[in-house]
């Protein structure tokens, strides 16, 4: 099962992908950022991203298991930004 998280932050694109047999993966604007095969425990993904100012944004992302679905919560400089599940 693959799922996908989409955010655009400052017209930067952030990805999440989640496939339970090949892992986790973090992009950036189509840039593969950080990537973690996880069987146990959750996945915590980190990146980062320019600003339009050209400062230099920290990325986190946690991956959630809630019973039989899955949940991504994304944190740019420790604020909430808000996901859209595509897939």
């Amino acid at each position: 099962m693959k799922s996908i998280w989409e955010a655009t932050f400052e017209n930067n694109v952030i990805r999440i992908e989640n496939n339970w047999f090949s892992g986790e993966r973090l992009f950036v604007n189509d840039k593969l950022q950080d990537y973690q095969i996880n069987y146990f425990s959750a996945p915590i993904l980190t990146g980062h991203l320019n600003n339009s100012k050209n400062e230099k944004l920290q990325i986190k992302a946690n991956i959630l298991q809630e019973f039989f679905r899955l949940d991504c919560i994304l944190f740019i400089n420790d604020e909430q930004v808000a996901l859209k599940k595509v897939k």
